[in-house]
Order: structure tokens, then C-alpha cells, then sequence
């Protein structure tokens, strides 16, 4: 059983950075990708970005390519993503999923593990 543990969100102005961290619990064994997905009330869950866990594979979403960032620190059994360039529209909560398939999966249907997510707000 995999337990993820986000943490890093909160407010933050138009333009500014933040850097949420998902911690994994329950063994590296179980699972081969760790991503992120966000939620805003009423919306499906969007995919944000995601990793192998060698860390040699990232896939992300239209939306914040070339704005954040997604790595790992396998030592810790962390995975982290940077935010950069923030917009009022990536105010949402944030989820943390862990993932079994060897290929990385945008849809949410390919994620086993859910974290219970982490507010980010954007202020203008």
C-alpha cells in the first residue's frame, strides 16, 4: 500500500513560484510513475505533469509546459514540482498520484494511489 503525503501549497501572487512535494510512503516497489493532477470545484481533474521513478521520463500537460517543473529524489521517495510563472488559472487543489504502468499515464484511470491534495491559490 502506497501512502502520498503532499505538502509546499498555498498563496502566491500572479507571476510568482512555489514548490509542492509529495512525499511516497509504503515502498518505491509498488509503483513506476508519480504525478500530478489538479481539481477545481466542479471540474474534472486536469493532469499536470508526471515522472518515471528512474526519473529519465517526464510528460506534462499543455497548460504548464515550459512553467513547471517535475522531479524526484528517490533517497527521500519524494517527487516534487516547481511552479513557475504562476496564473490566476492554476489556482486548484493539487493531487499527488502514484502509478503501476511502465509508460506514463496522463488520464486519471492510470493512477492507483491518490494523496488527499494541497491548496494553491493565485492572487493578483
Amino acid at each position: 500500500q502506497v501512502q502520498l503525503v503532499e505538502s509546499g501549497g498555498g498563496l502566491v501572487q500572479a507571476g510568482g513560484s512555489l514548490r509542492l512535494s509529495c512525499l511516497a510512503n509504503g515502498g518505491t516497489a509498488n509503483f513506476n510513475a508519480l504525478g500530478w493532477f489538479r481539481q477545481a470545484p466542479g471540474k474534472e481533474r486536469e493532469f499536470v505533469a508526471a515522472i518515471d521513478w528512474s526519473g529519465e521520463h517526464t510528460k506534462y500537460g499543455d497548460s504548464v509546459k515550459g512553467r513547471f517543473a517535475i522531479s524526484r529524489d528517490s533517497a527521500k521517495n519524494t517527487v516534487y514540482l516547481q511552479m513557475n510563472s504562476l496564473k490566476l488559472e492554476d489556482t486548484d487543489v493539487y493531487y499527488c498520484a502514484a502509478s503501476h504502468y511502465a509508460s506514463i499515464p496522463s488520464g486519471v484511470n492510470g493512477y492507483e494511489y491518490w494523496g488527499q491534495g494541497t491548496q494553491v491559490t493565485v492572487s493578483s
